[in-house]
């Protein structure tokens, strides 16, 4: 072979080795590359904090996570930490559609819920602003954190709005809040829905609403150090999609249906069933039970609350009439005893098991009567009685309606004594007008639709002849009411809307409570939690003015309609005595200022 013809060759052979040899390095990085790429997909998929709108749409179009795909030993993801004291103060505001609408503020101009100030709403002179005000700042109490509160091991309570009108929903609400509180946990808020009876409207007003629609929720937990709340979507982006929930029959990491996050506005239920089967559900009855909280994390304080709520059990004292305070500082069994009532035998105790729970959910369910139709305070018991009265006191404090609600009421409060002064300047110079709440519409109890007359020869033993009388009701027919007009100068909200032009119409219901509980005599209707909720501010009112009768927890000038027997019922004291809804009692608003110095000694 010629040398020419052997170098060719040869040159030949080693550049088809240097090809393959090319190639196959290029595909060993494109491999490389490939699995780089995979494997940060699945890492991300689960220990990431992605947004939740991303991760729905990720998810629901490849359609890869379901019940039985991941198994319950999926890795735990970096845990995420709310640190409070980093976050940019909020304010919200209802705009004129009934938008809440969150604005930055710079902490200079942060709301503090402790005041009332309307500039911002329309206008209203200090002196009316703080005609409104029943509540107390305490700047000490926003400090007060829970025994069971454990920084940087966040744990969770869920729970499903009451599915009545808005005043039994106020009411569960204020229990889970101040269970959440009790609990050490970060209280999830449920979506956005529409309410039963405020629900009216369209596209021209809101008609679907979270509870910080119409309490300062966001300054409530910006201000206290140990309570933290979140949204159901941040909730279930942060526990939820990361496989942190798990089937509590099968065991195995459970996803929300659809992989949905984002519940506004949707039907929940498919959201509640999920909860019921991945959380530490408990029915708890207020009928049937006291819902209670030891001292402390110490298993010995426990004990202690068992063996005391058996004393109150096995003690005869109980079957004796109780008109006497009970001291807000009585021994546990004492305390028990009062709040127990006739009829609960349980006690549903924050024990070990339920305090290890990463989550516990709380029902509203028909079919296993699970609702808490209740009054925070007489179903909740607190071992230390101080904890206790923290709980009454932050409540009044700070559960209370937005300053847009107290302000547009307040407007009218001024209008409608400004009229009763106007009639009578003489003998009325402060413009004093006495009040109604007569319930008809929907109301189940048919004993208390009286009709007009009738409702007319009760009352007038005490409303003041020729009065300016406010009338809340949601009786559409104001010609129901002509036997009041013959005696007194009768007035509803629907006179004084030209005030509130913007005001969205489904808070009238809440204007109507403001302005009703601000009248000299008021007569309210049994078994209406409306009427009740205004008996309380009324009682919150009557402690800060030092008011006739404060002392021992009674209400001046405060009556039922119907039935007879409890007309003068709000005039004395009256415990518990079971988990009652339908009045609100004195231990509500009763002493419960005391302790405060020595609640931060412990």
């Amino acid at each position: 072979m010629a040398p020419s013809e052997s170098s060719s060759r040869r040159n030949r052979t080693h550049g088809g080795s240097n090809n393959k040899l090319w190639l196959g390095l290029v595909g060993l990085s494109l491999f490389l590359c490939l699995a780089n790429v995979v494997y940060h997909e699945l890492h991300l998929k689960q220990h990431s904090m992605v947004d939740s709108h991303a991760l729905h749409l990720q998810e629901s179009q490849k359609n890869l996570i379901v019940e039985n795909d991941i198994p319950a030993t999926v890795e735990k993801p970096i845990e995420n930490k709310t640190v409070k004291a980093k976050k940019q103060p909020q304010i919200s505001v209802i705009d004129e559609a009934g938008n809440d609408k969150h604005v930055e503020e710079d902490e200079e101009d942060q709301h503090y819920i402790a005041g009332l100030s309307c500039e911002k709403y329309g206008g209203l002179s200090d002196e009316a602003a703080q005609n409104m005000v029943y509540w107390d700042d305490i700047p000490s109490d926003s400090k007060y954190i829970s025994p069971f509160f454990e920084a940087g091991n966040e744990k969770y309570m869920t729970f499903e709005p009451d599915g009545g009108g808005w005043n039994n929903i106020r009411m569960a609400m204020e229990t889970v809040i101040v269970m959440a509180h009790a609990m050490g946990r970060t209280l999830v808020l449920p979506p956005e829905k529409r309410m039963y009876l405020i629900g009216k409207g369209d596209n021209k007003q809101k008609f679907k609403f979270t509870f910080n629609d119409f309490f300062h929720l966001d300054t409530i937990h910006l201000e206290h150090d140990g309570f933290n709340m979140i949204t159901m979507e941040e909730y279930l982006v942060r526990e939820a999609m990361t496989g942190k929930l798990v089937n509590t029959t099968s065991g195995l990491v459970a996803y929300p249906p659809n992989n949905r996050t984002k519940w506004d506005g949707e039907d929940l239920k498919p959201l509640w069933e999920y909860l019921r089967e991945t959380t530490d559900v408990r029915n708890w009855k207020p009928g049937n039970c006291i819902a209670a909280f030891p001292a402390s994390r110490d298993p010995e304080d426990t004990q202690r609350l068992r063996d005391a709520f058996q004393t109150a059990m096995d003690d005869d004292k109980r079957k004796k009439s109780l008109r006497v305070p009970v001291p807000v500082d009585a021994s546990v069994s004492d305390r028990i005893r009062e709040l127990r009532g006739w009829h609960r035998s349980q006690l549903c105790l924050y024990d070990e098991k339920m305090q290890a729970s990463h989550t516990v959910h709380f029902m509203c369910y028909h079919k296993q009567r699970a609702r808490l139709l209740t009054h925070f305070y007489s179903f909740l018991f607190f071992e230390d009685w101080k904890q206790e009265l923290w709980a009454k006191r932050f409540v009044r404090d700070h559960i209370r309606y937005r300053d847009e609600l107290m302000c547009a009421a307040g407007k009218i409060v001024d209008a409608v004594r400004m009229r009763a002064k106007s009639k009578n300047p003489a003998s009325n110079p402060n413009g004093l007008y006495d009040s109604l709440h007569i319930r008809r519409g929907d109301f189940q109890f048919k004993e208390t639709r009286l009709e007009a007359d009738k409702l007319f020869e009760i009352t007038k033993e005490k409303l003041q002849p020729g009065a300016t009388v406010f009338i809340a009701t949601d009786e559409r027919n104001k010609g129901f009411f002509k036997p009041f007009r013959g005696e007194y100068d009768v007035v509803f909200l629907d006179d004084f809307k030209h005030l509130i032009p913007d005001m969205n119409t489904n808070y009238f219901g809440m204007l109507d409570q403001l302005i009703a509980s601000k009248g000299r005599v008021f007569y309210g209707t049994y078994f209406s939690t409306l009427s009740g909720y205004i008996m309380r501010m009324r009682g919150y009112s009557g402690v800060k003015n030092r008011v006739e009768g404060y002392q021992n927890g009674g209400l001046k000038d405060s009556y039922y309609i119907w039935p007879k027997k409890k007309q003068l019922e709000m005039s004395e004291y009256v415990p518990v005595m079971g988990g009652q809804w339908q009045r609100e009692y004195p231990v509500s608003w009763h002493g419960i200022d005391k302790g405060i110095e020595s609640l931060h000694e412990q």
